[in-house]
């Protein structure tokens, strides 16, 4: 483990890493992209909608101190008035509060997806310990966080700064005019030093975000001897798996040994190879192998022909064709035809002879 903790991690992380990363809530996600489309979703909600919400929120003002002198407001009533104007409140704001809220589900979707994990909410003693709130406000990313922060104060500050210079005679002029026109006015001015606001912030949250990014692919990157261990993990003990292929190879040959007895020919070379071939005129397009061998398999399937009775018909170069060119149970390629077809009609007729001789 200690020869571990010194590699470096310069492997690509796997798809479970990835995974069991998501599930602990661990996803690149920008805070600041979050924050800007909001805010944006705001100035847009607000220079539609902001008519009707002011035109709302002066008829629940004039209901609300027109009639209530003739309110009697007691210990029964009083809650029971305070939920009506409370409702006649959301109801002006619910059209606001709701595309804000579905603007910020879209936007953290659409970084991270959609996942269901309780994970982060379970206590970890490092989140109270004053040592790791150090580490993590001297690392690389509480560094950056604090210089996005002073850039925003700043940002912030100089566009503000900027944008009252600029509109500060009309500002001046608002001695001279009505209610209804400095609100008009300072709506617009709202406005426009909130789309500069957005514009520039927007920058940033792009930036922040690609930094996310590089920074969750960094630490999510895995060393030689983490990727070899999960390897490990997934697919098994390297001796389990060995032992696993050696029982299969076993179980197979066996199922191939017990297939002989039903071949109608073995072609050898003589020694060296054996291949058991079938062949049924009504089934199959071509004949098929049904075992095949070389040296000590191929004596073992010879013995079990001679005990099932199956003709051994010695062709060299067809079964050292056979044996290269064709798996147990596939069907020989079309190039070994004549030569396997010449094998088989020997043996039928064989068959046939000694079937009308009774031998």
């Amino acid at each position: 483990m200690a020869e571990e903790s010194f590699q470096e991690k310069s492997e690509q992380a796997t798809p479970k890493r990835r995974e069991d990363s998501r599930q602990k809530g661990q996803v690149a996600r920008s805070a600041e992209l979050s924050s800007v489309a909001i805010l944006a979703a705001a100035l847009l909600s607000l220079w539609g909608l902001g008519g009707w919400m002011v035109s709302g929120m002066q008829g629940v003002m004039i209901e609300t101190f027109t009639e209530g002198y003739a309110i009697n407001l007691d210990a029964m009533s009083a809650p029971a008035h305070m939920v009506s104007w409370m409702q006649d409140f959301a109801m002006v704001v619910a059209p606001l509060m709701g595309i804000l809220f579905v603007v910020a589900l879209l936007v953290n979707v659409a970084q991270v997806g959609i996942i269901f994990t309780g994970k982060p909410l379970m206590p970890k003693a490092d989140r109270i310990s004053p040592f790791s709130g150090l580490k993590r406000i001297f690392s690389k990313k509480g560094l950056v966080e604090l210089a996005k922060g002073l850039f925003k104060v700043f940002v912030v500050g100089y566009v503000t700064y900027l944008t009252m210079t600029a509109e500060a005679d009309g500002v001046l002029a608002y001695m001279h005019m009505e209610v209804g026109q400095i609100f008009g006015l300072s709506a617009d001015l709202i406005l426009t030093l909130g789309v500069r606001l957005v514009l520039l912030l927007l920058v940033m949250a792009l930036l922040d975000y690609a930094f996310q990014r590089y920074d969750y692919e960094q630490n999510l990157k895995m060393t030689k001897q983490e990727v070899k261990e999960e390897l490990k993990q997934q697919e098994g003990d390297p001796i389990v798996r060995s032992r696993i292929r050696s029982l299969q190879r076993e179980m197979s040959q066996q199922r191939m040994m017990s297939d002989v007895g039903e071949a109608d020919v073995v072609v050898t070379n003589p020694t060296h190879v054996a291949i058991a071939l079938k062949y049924d005129t009504q089934n199959m397009h071509a004949p098929v192998v049904l075992a095949k061998g070389q040296r000590l398999i191929a004596q073992r399937i010879k013995e079990l022909a001679r005990e099932a009775g199956v003709p051994l018909v010695e062709n060299k170069p067809l079964a050292r064709a056979l044996f290269k060119a064709v798996q147990i149970g596939e069907q020989i390629p079309e190039e070994l035809f004549r030569a396997t077809a010449e094998v088989l009609a020997f043996v039928f007729q064989l068959k046939r002879r000694q079937s009308t001789t009774g031998v």
